[in-house]
């Protein structure tokens, strides 16, 4: 394996994170968008913001890091989709400033109609910007984007059938991933009424996200036979197999009310297609354009980033996960503080553990 396919599967395993944690904090908007007014959806929208409250932050570290990684270590590929693909990147990123503002702001809103400007904002563009990175991935996985500074149509790069059906996949993912891990908090929770509310709507957008990949099948099949083909090969096969595989056991424990080891098999279903595209379009950047090792940066530049990933493998890796592991413990109190006497508790098995 040379260096710069180390580095895409680096980026590949950031790609995978923000898909999940990510993709589950936009689902939590998506869902709140669909709760209803403020007083029947407001045990909802509760439930919601304790879920994603302490940690909403940190997902974005994962896109930063897919972003800084991929223009460091490919960097004329990045111009080349960063300029293409101009519009759809530009309106992503003015959702994720306005539903992180608005987030904030809605809690501290001083009154009823602001809270409700507040949670519009936020629950719009946890839809909007998952559907435009879903566009994105759509348009470099059908071979729209052209090497070279705005070398692409900076329209049709993006509206296309199989970018469309990339950001409806992206969408629906997103609230099936909500759904299954926030029914799993409602249920450690004791809130059996909501932990069953979820459950449902995880069966329903799972039967959706279901329907849609196999639709899926067709447009790219028509739209983007380069890719069909590969992805039907027997690189892509495995891959896709798991992602079934996931996604039905999901379905089946949902079924059975088995909300917490649901939770494991969706984000199997989910990770084997990201990294089943990636195989897919491997080796190329760029379909036909741009190969891996071909436009990678020197070797000193891809050291010096497999190097940083290994430090923040030792420092920043395991402070999310003890961020996580506080939040699913329910130590974490209102605005993802914990407080004095669960802090304490800690402190004092850490120094009997040390």
């Amino acid at each position: 394996m040379s260096l710069a396919e180390v580095i895409l599967v680096i980026i590949w395993v950031g790609v995978s994170a923000y898909g999940v944690f990510g993709g589950a904090d936009f689902g939590a908007g998506i869902w709140d968008l669909m709760a209803g007014g403020p007083e029947e959806g407001s045990r909802t929208r509760a439930l919601l913001e304790r879920s994603i409250g302490p940690v909403w932050e940190a997902n974005h570290v994962w896109l930063i890091f897919i972003l800084v990684y991929l223009w460091t270590a490919f960097p004329e590929p990045f111009v080349s989709i960063a300029s293409t693909m101009l519009i759809p990147l530009s309106l992503a990123a003015l959702g994720i400033i306005l539903r992180g503002s608005a987030f904030a702001f809605r809690k501290w809103a001083g009154s009823l109609r602001r809270q409700r400007w507040f949670g519009a904002v936020f629950a719009g563009s946890s839809v909007l910007t998952p559907f435009f990175l879903g566009t994105v991935a759509g348009g470099i996985a059908s071979g729209r984007v052209p090497l070279g500074n705005a070398a692409g149509d900076p329209v049709t790069s993006w509206l296309n059938p199989t970018s469309l059906l990339g950001g409806s996949l992206a969408v629906i993912t997103c609230a099936y991933l909500a759904a299954v891990l926030v029914s799993r908090d409602a249920k450690q929770s004791g809130d059996e009424d909501l932990a069953e509310y979820f459950r449902r709507r995880a069966l329903l957008t799972g039967l959706v996200a279901g329907l849609v990949a196999l639709a899926g099948v067709f447009v790219l099949r028509l739209d983007a036979p380069t890719l069909f083909d590969r992805l039907t090969s027997a690189r892509g096969i495995p891959f896709l197999a798991a992602s079934a595989v996931g996604g039905l056991a999901s379905m089946w424990l949902l079924v059975r009310g088995r909300v917490v080891i649901a939770r494991g098999t969706a984000v199997l279903a989910t990770v084997s297609v990201l990294w089943g595209w990636g195989a897919g379009q491997y080796p190329w950047l760029l379909e036909q354009e741009a190969s891996v090792d071909a436009f990678a940066a020197p070797d000193p530049v891809l050291w010096a980033l497999i190097a940083a990933f290994a430090a923040a493998a030792l420092l920043a890796v395991p402070a999310l996960i003890w961020l996580y592991t506080l939040t699913e413990r329910g130590l974490l109190g209102e605005g993802g503080s914990a407080d004095r006497e669960s802090t304490d508790m800690l402190l004092e098995r850490l120094r009997a553990g040390g």
